[in-house]
């Protein structure tokens, strides 16, 4: 899938899996179904709800489609928070890499549930997760992937009105102000480079840099891609691996192409290493511009494009001339100043001086990178339908 070996045994498998499924584990009996919702007071209603209860049920029947980036952790995302909440599950993994989420099914039986409450269905074409959108027995979509999949998934699902969670593509900006720490920044953004080859959707791939430091970014990122090693994703010392497939390989080298033709400069990379498999070495393209193709859309690969402002204003209409806004980042020493800009990007989650998403935090995106959100209390009441009951007092 592009992880390296490395990258699979610390966020694929091991603790941070258990840990998504640990995160929803409610330690007591409890009916949900009979407890009614805490209704706080409001300015609609002073002492709360009364003469009437909120309840939330479970939805039914989820179907869970996931992307072959994080097989094991994308399942946990949507199966521990929507088994929580008392709904059946049919898990469609993606076709590139099924095998683990079947062992997952292997692993939900010696636990001991009861047949049908989690199902695995496979397929390498679009006949069975299609077949999944249009039944009139599957409730719910939880789906991640791409916005134009999503988008589809969306319509096909509308003439039965099926409730749907997306997790969609991105095209994460990090601004860097004038005052930012370079050093700090291209840490993170290298992680691009090293994590999954790119292939994942909150990457900062999209730099929105301070003039007076563009410069010092793009020397300090040279520096660094020169020393990634790009190689077996098996042996240790590799950071880069290949990607997923050669049809992922060639549209991320298209992209590239196409970026140089509109007029960016190839800093490094761009070209195919001697390797077998999909190889894309890191690849930094400089002096762009926000009318790009390799701009404006998800590369999916390691692809980095740096941007130059010249004030917080124009970094943040720079931010959100965008059609995504899943995960974007703010670089500044002020954090007050940080913040600000954080709160006018059009993101569902914002980081400061950080690349790490805060694990009880909803986690979801604003405009094409998709609707619902996961994580947190959020993500447990995206599995639910909300039920009034109200009472003549």
């Amino acid at each position: 899938t592009g992880a390296t070996i490395n990258v699979a045994e610390t966020m694929q498998v091991g603790p941070n899996l258990a840990d998504r499924y640990a995160q929803y584990a409610i330690p007591r009996n409890l009916d949900r179904a009979e407890m009614p919702v805490a209704q706080a007071a409001s300015a609609l209603g002073p002492a709360g709800l009364v003469g009437a209860a909120v309840y939330r049920r479970p939805v039914g029947v989820v179907a869970c489609i996931t992307s072959y980036n994080f097989p094991l952790v994308n399942v946990a995302g949507k199966l521990a928070p929507a088994l929580a909440m008392g709904n059946t599950c049919i898990i469609k993994p993606a076709p590139q890499d099924p095998l683990g989420v079947l062992l997952l099914g292997r692993a939900v039986e010696e636990a001991g549930f009861p047949p049908g409450v989690v199902n695995i269905l496979t397929s390498a074409g679009t006949e069975v997760p299609a077949a999944l959108v249009r039944s009139p027995d599957v409730n719910m979509i939880s789906f991640t992937g791409s916005s134009a999949v999503g988008a589809r998934i969306m319509a096909d699902g509308a003439p039965s009105m099926t409730r749907t969670l997306m997790e969609l593509g991105g095209k994460g900006a990090l601004v860097m102000t004038d005052d930012a720490d370079v050093g700090k920044a291209v840490g993170a953004i290298a992680s691009v480079w090293g994590f999954h080859s790119g292939q994942i959707c909150t990457a900062p791939t999209r730099v929105i840099c301070h003039r007076s430091k563009v410069d010092e970014l793009v020397g300090s990122l040279t520096a660094v891609a020169g020393m990634l090693k790009v190689g077996n994703a098996t042996e240790r010392d590799t950071l880069v691996g290949p990607l997923v497939s050669e049809q992922q390989r060639d549209s991320v080298e298209a992209f590239i192409r196409g970026g140089v033709e509109a007029g960016a400069t190839l800093v490094c990379g761009g070209e195919r290493p001697d390797l077998p498999g999909y190889f894309v070495v890191p690849t930094l393209l400089a002096d762009c511009t926000a009318e790009m193709h390799v701009v404006r859309e998800e590369a999916f690969g390691p692809v980095i494009v740096v941007l130059a402002h010249d004030d917080d204003d124009e970094a943040v209409a720079l931010a959100n001339d965008s059609e995504y806004g899943l995960f974007s980042y703010v670089y500044s020493a002020d954090n007050a100043r940080a913040l600000w800009i954080a709160q006018q990007i059009q993101s569902g989650n914002v980081a400061l001086n950080s690349v790490v998403p805060h694990p009880e935090a909803p986690f979801g995106g604003f405009k094409r990178s998709g609707i619902g959100r996961d994580r947190g209390v959020a993500g447990l009441e995206a599995y639910t339908e909300v039920q009034a009951i109200s009472w003549q007092a």
